[in-house]
């Protein structure tokens, strides 16, 4: 089977995204990027469908979900934990991966197995938030021995105004860390651009 690349669209939720009262500082920068990075994936998936080959390209969707006993608000069912990109349910290259932690190899087991199956090599990641979800499910990835895209500009996090820490310092941060573990940091232009031209994802 030839090699396959999925997308990690990582917790991008009503509660991160979108509600006024708790979306991410940058949520407006990482709509227009994930809206544009995802319309590029999904047309790569389409190219290869219409013309009945296998796509080299899937997307994943991840969905977190807390819990109302520890305080959690990002609630299975309700609007914080709605998902702000849906998978397409007649796309078969489309899924949903739920998670009760950051890492969703952790809350997962069988997910680095099924993609293997599916002939998954490469993981490229965006979303939020950069320190958790998005860190996290990267760390899994290379733990699980995929090789690891990040896209820089697709993903951030909360200022952390008791630290004077500004997200995009975070954003920084979380780059290096995994740099220095292995997974390749890109713009995410850059990296959309190649993918229109190879037209294939990663």
């Amino acid at each position: 089977m030839t090699s396959r690349t999925a997308l990690f669209i990582t917790d991008l939720q009503t509660e991160l995204l979108t509600s006024p009262e708790t979306r991410i500082p940058h949520a407006d920068r990482i709509l227009t990027a994930s809206t544009e990075i995802l319309t590029t994936a999904r047309s790569i998936i389409d190219a290869h469908r219409d013309t009945n080959r296998l796509s080299p390209s899937l997307i994943v969707f991840v969905q977190h979900e807390e819990n109302p006993t520890t305080g959690g608000t990002m609630i299975k069912g309700i609007e914080p934990w709605e998902l702000h990109f849906a998978p397409r349910e007649s796309v078969e290259e489309e899924i949903v991966v739920g998670k009760n932690m950051d890492d969703p190899f952790k809350s997962n087991r069988g997910l680095a197995q099924k993609l293997r199956s599916a002939g998954v090599t490469d993981i490229v990641v965006l979303g939020a938030q950069s320190e958790k979800g998005v860190e996290a499910t990267c760390t899994g990835a290379l733990a699980a021995g995929f090789r690891v895209t990040l896209l820089a500009g697709a993903h951030s996090t909360y200022d952390r105004d008791g630290e004077g820490k500004m997200a995009v310092d975070i954003e920084r941060e979380v780059e290096r860390r995994l740099s220095t573990r292995g997974a390749r940091v890109v713009g995410w232009e850059k990296a959309v651009r190649g993918w229109v031209e190879r037209q294939r994802v990663g």
